[in-house]
């Protein structure tokens, strides 16, 4: 797969393209993601160029950027009480696990638990429930302050109605502004 993207820098290529060089092409996926994250090629998909479709890619640059080492690896149990603390749910935009992708109708939100600080320990306190958007867009989004946050976290856990009752309160509020 390497070697097509490789021959085809800077072209739009085709998830089914992409298949018919993988071995085997079930994979093709999951090498693209190695691809990308693993060995640090610079492979954009609709998520980073509003020019590209779901399902069409574009290898950057041909020369890879050097990946960071993992040194937190989150281990299961704590990741597992993460996810529940956050009720499930992308503590950015309140999407839920299995709800329908916004960006992407043919995919489920999947979540991820990240280090709110990187640089900080991996521990309860500096994790943080992310879907893959807003994990992958994360440096590029200013976060609200603490207070929002406390706030959204308590309207995420609301029934609902309750959330829907919130919206419409604040939809009618500024709708003048």
């Amino acid at each position: 797969m390497l070697e097509y993207l490789l021959a085809h820098v800077g072209e739009t290529v085709s998830k089914s393209d992409l298949r018919e060089v993988a071995a085997p092409a079930t994979e093709w996926a999951r090498r693209l993601r190695e691809l990308r994250e693993d060995d640090g090629y610079r492979i954009s998909s609709h998520i980073d160029r509003d020019d590209l479709r779901p399902g069409e890619y574009v290898l950057e640059t041909p020369e890879p950027i050097p990946q960071a080492k993992r040194v937190h690896a989150i281990p299961a149990a704590l990741r597992r009480q993460v996810l529940e603390r956050d009720g499930y749910t992308c503590q950015r935009c309140g999407a839920g696990a299995g709800d329908p992708d916004p960006y992407s109708y043919e995919r489920r939100i999947r979540l991820h638990v990240d280090h709110e600080d990187p640089n900080g320990p991996t521990e309860v306190g500096n994790l943080i429930a992310l879907c893959s958007s807003c994990n992958q867009s994360k440096a590029n989004v200013r976060d609200a302050s603490e207070d929002a946050r406390n706030l959204l976290a308590r309207i995420r856990r609301a029934p609902r109605a309750v959330q829907i009752e919130v919206y419409e309160q604040l939809r009618r509020k500024f709708a003048s502004s």
